[in-house]
């Protein structure tokens, strides 16, 4: 059923805005008067700018996202309580698109609720907005509503969103401090080299003595960066506009990420990250009923490392062949042996989702801990390294006039 918004006046003289559906305009404004409002505007939800920009939002490739990852949480985690609590679904969406703070969310969601009254299924619905829900998000419902767990089933994906969350917010949180200090050093760096050290260089030009060997470098660094500095700028951007070209196509990103996976201390950060959020997602996958070759299949999807996305389809097509899953995972080496060994067990016991899910914590913790050493190992590094800089620049302000006070003695 086509959706509408509209402008009113209710009997105070308040103005009402909001999304209605029916079948035509004309049924639209016949609703509002049966609800006692004055309709001063009705039209399809996307007809006006406003609404056009809100409805490309939710479309693929157009506009802006309707739902952030925060807010997709959270929106999630609403429609599962109501779920849970027995709510019906389009009541479920009615309620939420009342709710809705932001117009374009409450387009969002009065599709979904026409689309759902029109006879789709939930699943169907959110597939029709792939910039919005993820293959992975859309899986996980059709699964729920196939074995009629919706409810739980929403409440997992909600829990597998807010864990997702949390380790991004605390990875960003671990490299925060040290990208903070390090913007800071270049800054006081460049003012030093390019500002302090030109005018101490003009109070000794005139001078015929030597300076000293520090000076010298310090002094030549400074025009260097004064004259060729532009040029560096644009050479830096052309190179990063060139690896992110060459990173784009497929072959040279795979190589690139493999080689990642080598970087002391980065490189496992990537595989432990990249290996906890494929062992939820299939945990999460198969513990919603989802088969485990169409599990894998959407698990190895989430995986930004190539290298090791392919190992995850390579390992999709020896459990196709009849392999265990275990024993697939066992084969890729990139893959840390504990998700193969919990697989393993999860077989053994039959509670694979349980097990995955265990391994996924796991891994987790392990990556949460790897970042904050290396934030608090990085630091104080940090920091020394500024001052050994700041000590030079300053030193090879102070040699030459503690030269001419030795002359002047």
């Amino acid at each position: 059923m086509p959706v509408y918004s509209f402008e009113a006046l209710s009997a105070d003289g308040q103005s009402r805005k909001g999304v209605i559906e029916a079948d035509s305009a004309r049924a639209a404004r016949a609703q509002l008067r049966a609800q006692a409002l004055v309709p001063l505007k009705v039209e399809a939800a996307g007809a006006s700018g406003a609404d056009s920009t809100a409805q490309g939002a939710a479309g693929p490739g157009r506009g802006r996202r309707v739902f952030k990852p925060l807010g997709l949480t959270i929106w999630t985690r609403q429609i599962a309580g109501l779920v849970s609590s027995g709510l019906p679904l389009e009541r479920a969406l009615t309620s939420l698109a009342d709710e809705a703070e932001q117009d374009a969310q409450r387009y969002l969601v009065a599709n979904l609720r026409a689309e759902v009254n029109g006879g789709a299924t939930f699943a169907r619905a959110l597939a029709q907005h792939p910039r919005e829900f993820s293959a992975i998000y859309v899986a996980v419902i059709d699964a729920g509503e196939q074995s009629g767990n919706l409810g739980l089933v929403l409440e997992r994906l909600a829990d597998d969103l807010e864990e997702q969350q949390a380790l991004k917010a605390k990875l960003i949180g671990a490299a925060l401090y040290p990208a903070i200090v390090t913007l800071v050093a270049i800054f006081i760096v460049l003012f030093l080299v390019t500002y302090v050290v030109p005018q101490v260089a003009q109070v000794f030009a005139g001078s015929k003595r030597a300076l000293p060997l520090l000076t010298v470098l310090m002094i030549g660094l400074s025009d260097l960066a004064r004259q060729y500095g532009w040029m560096l700028l644009i050479a830096l951007f052309l190179g990063a506009m060139g690896a992110r070209l060459a990173l784009a196509r497929a072959a040279i990103r795979e190589k690139f990420d493999a080689f990642w996976l080598t970087v002391p201390v980065l490189g496992r950060l990537a595989l432990g990250y990249n290996a906890a959020r494929f062992a939820n997602t299939l945990a999460m996958l198969a513990g919603a009923g989802v088969p485990i070759l169409k599990a894998l299949q959407a698990a190895a999807e989430t995986l930004s490392n190539r290298a090791m996305r392919r190992d995850a389809l390579e390992a999709l097509v020896l459990v196709r062949e009849g392999a265990p899953l275990a024993s697939a995972l066992a084969q890729k080496k990139r893959f840390p042996g504990l998700l193969a060994m919990f697989a393993r067990l999860g077989e053994q016991t039959g509670q694979l989702p349980l097990m995955l899910q265990r391994a996924a914590k796991q891994l987790s913790a392990e990556v949460q801990r790897r970042a904050m050493q290396l934030a608090t190992l990085l630091e104080p590094l940090l920091i020394v390294a500024m001052g050994v800089v700041v000590m030079l620049i300053v030193l090879a302000v102070l040699l030459p006039i503690i030269q001419l006070n030795q002359l002047v003695k």
